[in-house]
């Protein structure tokens, strides 16, 4: 099945006058939903099984690759951090998975669910993953579907345990309520939602491969191992202190504003207005204390904290080339404190660099700001592709959009 592109347009249930309940609708415990539909639970539609108990202790039989509570993702399976437990004979028949079995977590974020594929020939889970097997056919692509709006909307909240930390007990868990469509229905909605996922995954992989492009062209333009037509002349090695100068952050406490016309800024990003500034040209910032390896590019008037360094750029050299240059210097091994990462103005500025000439960063910046450019599009993109298909959720799995099915149920 091809990607295709998904609509932001849906029709909603209409509203009957006073509050009433639409014609073609009735009041349950999902919500409204269309007559024909059926409200059913989780134990009524599926066979729920937590996994196998880990204890290194205890444990005994031969050793198997097992999934725990962080493999699971949202609509997807992570196999990077698999481990291995002890299996009894027993053990390998009741907790072997198999392709359809829809995993979910018990603890953390309770709820959090993907569908196993068979990615690897045998795995197994422990106890921190409910696995759920439809008992009479309820489609699994689209129970995923219900608990994504079920953990959304909080409805999930009145079926946890908090202890230190959430848990969905197989017993709670089993009573959930879910909406119950016909299965010609069921499978309908599951195709339309997955039309979404499959344009969410292929820009995601659009986003990996353009970022390995930027990241290829950051170390080939920025180390003068590639050369852009037009340039020859030879590079200089040069102190960051010779090509901008770092500055200090101050306290925002007497500048603040609710409404103010700049950012003011910390290393992990904006927290608050202002308007006064610092600075009013393009600046190249970097984390004194805390985060001290994500440079940030700023060319519009900002206001600095004292965690956060701004630089004033040294003419005629290119901001926008010094900020990419900074990203490629591993930050971290000049890192001066053993508690909260630090750096010092002096550190940064002692560290040494090759530079192109005037004419060239600007050119080299350019070609690396097309690639950000095309990125941000995609991202913006993948951010709207996502509420797009919440929406289609809300409005398939409540019945306010009804698919046209063929067969019967």
């Amino acid at each position: 099945m091809g990607v295709k592109e998904v609509s932001a347009s849906y029709p909603e249930v209409p509203v009957a006058a006073g509050g009433a309940v639409p014609s073609g609708y009735k009041q349950t415990e999902v919500g409204l939903i269309p007559e024909d539909w059926a409200v059913s639970t989780v134990g009524a539609e599926f066979h729920v099984q937590l996994g196998k108990m880990l204890d290194s202790e205890k444990n005994i039989g031969v050793s198997k690759l097992f999934l725990g509570n962080r493999s699971v993702q949202w609509g997807h399976v992570d196999l990077s951090e698999l481990a291995k437990i002890k299996l009894t004979p027993s053990d390998l028949r009741r907790y072997r998975l198999r392709a359809g079995d829809l995993l979910v977590c018990e603890g953390g974020e309770v709820g959090r669910s993907a569908i196993w594929t068979d990615p690897i020939p045998e795995c197994y889970y422990q106890k921190a993953l409910h696995r759920l097997r439809p008992r009479r056919g309820y489609d699994v692509n689209m129970m995923l579907s219900v608990l994504a709006i079920h953990a959304s909307t909080g409805l999930l909240r009145n079926y946890v345990t908090q202890t230190s930390i959430a848990h969905l007990p197989k017993e709670k868990f089993e009573t959930l309520p879910i909406p119950l469509p016909k299965r010609a229905e069921q499978e309908a909605i599951a195709e339309a939602l997955s039309d979404a996922d499959a344009l969410i995954e292929s820009l995601q992989h659009l986003i990996a491969k353009k970022r390995q492009i930027k990241q290829g062209a950051m170390q080939s333009l920025l180390t003068g191992q590639r050369r852009l037509s037009g340039f020859s002349d030879e590079w200089e090695r040069k102190r960051l202190g010779a090509l901008l100068e770092i500055c200090h952050g101050r306290s925002q406490r007497e500048v603040e504003v609710r409404d103010g016309r700049y950012p003011i800024l910390a290393s992990g990003g904006r927290i608050g207005w202002t308007n006064s500034f610092l600075c009013d040209r393009p600046s190249v910032l970097i984390g004194r204390k805390g985060t001290i390896d994500r440079p940030q590019y700023v060319d519009t008037p900002f206001w600095t904290v004292d965690t956060l360094f701004y630089s004033i750029i040294r003419a005629p050299n290119n901001a926008k080339f010094l900020f990419y240059r900074f990203c490629l210097i591993e930050w971290k091994r000049y890192n001066e404190a053993s508690g909260v990462p630090s750096l010092n103005a002096r550190t940064i500025e002692d560290v040494e660099i090759y530079s192109p000439g005037a004419d060239e960063q600007p050119a080299i910046a350019e070609v690396l700001s097309v690639i950000d450019a095309e990125i941000d599009g995609l991202e913006n993109r993948l951010s709207k592709t996502r509420e797009i298909k919440q929406g289609m959720m809300q409005a398939l799995l409540t019945g306010a959009i009804r698919l046209p099915v063929t067969g019967a149920a």
